[in-house]
């Protein structure tokens, strides 16, 4: 797992250099605070802790973890909360936040709170989820947030790091949508795959080379769904000509050269992918899953992209590491956005 520890530790230390305000919502769920601890002593990122201090600091000491280097910032007394409410009331009043008021009672909500502070800048980067399910954890991100220009839908990729792997970048990938959207239609696959690219060269450091998966490769097959993969393969090369993308691919022919020779000559994907773009969550979901169990490979995420600043949902499964991880990544693609 050499190739997994060596990606990581570069995104960390890529972190360290940007030196980017992550703010932490889940402030005393156990594992987020211990994360918290590692990325500060670590200084991959400057972390912000919503809730009263006194209690936080109560909760510290229960834990033995040392808030040293953190700011903590109470919602009760934040200076500019009437600017995060009358900001919050400009974005969501034809959704029913309409009043000050009302306004109010949804910032008594940490999610909603620290989504304020990212979307006015007052951090870099959110990231949340240990304790909330992906749909509530999700919702102040999409409501308030939104997606990135260009962008038609935010979905979520898995860098996959298998061992001993000849194919995709020495066994690196990146897997999407393998945890947000259902059945995406043609054009917000193509987005998927448009995001899927530009978090891989920014995270690997490599070129992307985009498979778009069906069960078909080249017209072996007719079928409606092997029609959405061919059309959303179209609109992503033309909102994104200068990507290497092809489809529609089986897996086989997506990773492996002689198939892909055989399958699709030519194509200048066919057996060379590294970004493996699913044309439904059922086969992004179970492949990562597969390819983390039976392949014993590294599963580096969920990473929310596509959104329009740096924000991301933890799997309540995560481990402390995983939590620190993640705060690295989101402060990586804050030098991006």
């Amino acid at each position: 797992m050499g190739e997994a520890i060596d990606i990581i530790q570069r995104i960390r230390e890529r972190a360290r250099k940007a030196n980017k305000k992550v703010v932490l919502p889940e402030s005393f769920e156990e594992r987020t605070l211990k994360a918290a601890e590692i990325a500060t002593k670590e200084g991959i990122a400057r972390i912000v802790l919503i809730g009263e201090e006194s209690a936080l600091r109560e909760r510290a000491r229960e834990l033995k973890v040392s808030l040293e280097g953190m700011e903590i910032i109470n919602p009760d007394t934040y200076p500019e909360k009437e600017l995060l409410a009358n900001t919050l009331v400009e974005i969501r009043k034809t959704k029913g936040i309409d009043t000050l008021e009302k306004a109010y009672d949804v910032l008594r909500n940490p999610l909603y709170f620290s989504t304020m502070l990212l979307k006015l800048d007052k951090v870099d980067g959110w990231v949340a989820g240990a304790v909330h399910s992906s749909a509530d954890a999700e919702r102040p991100i999409f409501q308030i947030i939104k997606t990135a220009p260009g962008i038609d839908i935010a979905s979520g990729a898995f860098l996959m790091v298998v061992p001993d792997c000849p194919y995709g970048e020495n066994g690196i990938f990146l897997y999407a949508d393998c945890g947000v959207n259902p059945n995406p239609n043609a054009s917000e696959l193509a987005s998927i795959a448009i995001s899927s690219a530009q978090l891989f060269k920014l995270l690997v450091e490599k070129e992307p080379r985009v498979a778009m998966l069906s069960f078909s490769t080249k017209g072996s097959a007719k079928h409606e769904l092997v029609d959405k993969v061919v059309e959303a393969t179209k609109i992503a090369k033309s909102k994104a000509p200068e990507l290497i993308i092809d489809g529609e691919l089986q897996g086989d022919a997506a990773l492996v050269p002689a198939v892909g020779n055989s399958k699709a000559p030519g194509s200048p994907v066919a057996g060379r992918a590294n970004v493996l773009i699913f044309p439904d969550l059922n086969a992004g979901n179970i492949c990562y899953k597969l390819t983390e169990r039976l392949a014993k490979a590294k599963a580096i995420g969920p990473i929310l992209q596509g959104t329009a600043k740096p924000a991301n949902d933890l799997s309540r499964g995560c481990s402390v590491e995983d939590i620190v991880d993640s705060i690295a990544i989101v402060c990586v693609r804050a030098t991006d956005l």
